[in-house]
């Protein structure tokens, strides 16, 4: 390759519904340095909140449409999607269909998650380098039915990114006989000016008692459920506060039903997608993140720089962000330990000042240009090999 020649990267990631992966891409997007590389995202659903947000000097291309392209009728939207699914399937298994909408190729293709693992290593380019980017720990019995097929795929790979000290620490211990490729962990970037101008956009209304505020995927693993019964202790128990969730996702439903049944309608609310949620983090009394598993959560990091006092389980990668009861506070995941969470921030007032005290100078923790710097480093030692 000449001296001045930029080394194309490709990106494959599923679509872009808000996300803290997706916020990933789109940093990785906006901040590696163009002098040196020719970036492409190739979507496989052209779909979310933030398919609009990928930089112009990025190229931009997509298999199939999403549901916003779509018709309004329901009878035609479900033949839309009967037909979409028809060609992600045949995409799958024919590489071929991607190729001819890149017409490029690439030195370097990166998944973005294991969902995309098998369609990056099924490219028809088998001299570029392949990067996996890995947020989840794979130790955890939820992926007990996927693991092997996973651990398969990513032994195939040149790379992997680790999105947090604890998912790597996870494999290398509970699984040390496995052979992965070469890794390293790379924290995720923050925006840390946009964050604070984005937080002061707009004053939401919220509720003139104790308020938390959450940000995540209506998922069962993001422990909204366990959430909602504590929630009905509490107030069972004198304990006055309100919860608000922003976000959406496939237990909206179950969730509502259960919000229903126990009467809880007036004190805990779902949001739904909000393309700006920072003002609703900047203005709560405090943010709740409930989580069965985490990777390295963005939200945390970035509502940790808005200075808000946060209480979230102690999984994934979080007590490397988390000093307990000193920046936060951390619980295990189950009903009584976020009981006894939420009971200490809404009586210990003492406890609350010291996190709002201790949170003051906390952005020094994050350096974007080492992030950037150093998945640069790793996409130019990948290419030297």
């Amino acid at each position: 390759m000449s001296e001045n020649k930029k080394t194309k990267v490709l990106f494959r990631h599923r679509s872009m519904e808000m996300g803290g992966v997706e916020k990933v891409v789109l940093s990785m997007l906006n901040h590696l340095n163009k002098d040196k590389f020719e970036l492409t995202i190739c979507l496989n659903i052209n779909q979310g909140e933030l398919r609009n947000e990928i930089p112009k000097d990025v190229r931009k291309v997509y298999l199939t449409d999403g549901k916003e392209d779509l018709s309004k009728n329901p009878v035609i939207q479900k033949l839309q999607l009967a037909k979409r699914k028809l060609k992600l399937n045949k995409a799958e298994k024919d590489p071929r269909i991607a190729d001819r909408i890149l017409n490029d190729k690439y030195d370097v293709e990166i998944a973005t998650t294991y969902s995309v693992y098998k369609t990056v290593l099924n490219s028809t380019n088998k001299n570029s380098k392949k990067i996996a980017w890995l947020h989840s720990d794979l130790t955890l019995p939820g992926f007990d039915p996927y693991r092997e097929d996973i651990f398969n795929s990513m032994k195939q790979f040149d790379y992997i990114i680790y999105g947090s000290q604890q998912c790597k620490d996870a494999l290398d211990q509970k699984y040390p006989d496995v052979q992965f490729p070469p890794g390293r962990v790379v924290l995720n970037a923050i925006p840390i000016e946009e964050l604070k101008v984005k937080a002061k956009a707009f004053i939401p209304e919220l509720k003139k008692i104790p308020t938390f505020i959450s940000v995540g995927r209506l998922h069962f693993r993001k422990g909204y459920r366990t959430l909602i019964e504590t929630h009905k202790k509490l107030l069972d128990n004198g304990f006055i506060h309100h919860i608000d969730i922003i976000g959406d996702g496939e237990d909206y439903q179950i969730l509502t039903k259960r919000i229903e049944e126990l009467g809880v309608q007036d004190s805990f609310k779902l949001l739904g997608t909000q393309m700006n949620p920072y003002p609703y983090v900047q203005h709560a009394d405090f943010y709740i993140m409930p989580s069965e598993s985490e990777g390295w959560p963005l939200i945390i990091a970035e509502t940790l720089i808005l200075q808000k006092p946060i209480l979230a389980t102690a999984v994934g990668g979080i007590p490397e962000m988390i000093d307990h009861k000193i920046t936060g506070y951390l619980t295990e995941y189950s009903e009584e330990g976020l009981y006894n969470g939420i009971k200490e921030f809404l009586t210990n007032k003492t406890l609350v000042e010291n996190i709002q005290k201790n949170l003051t100078n906390i952005e020094e923790r994050f350096d974007n240009k080492k992030i950037f710097d150093a998945v640069e480093e790793i996409i130019e030692t990948v290419l030297r090999k």
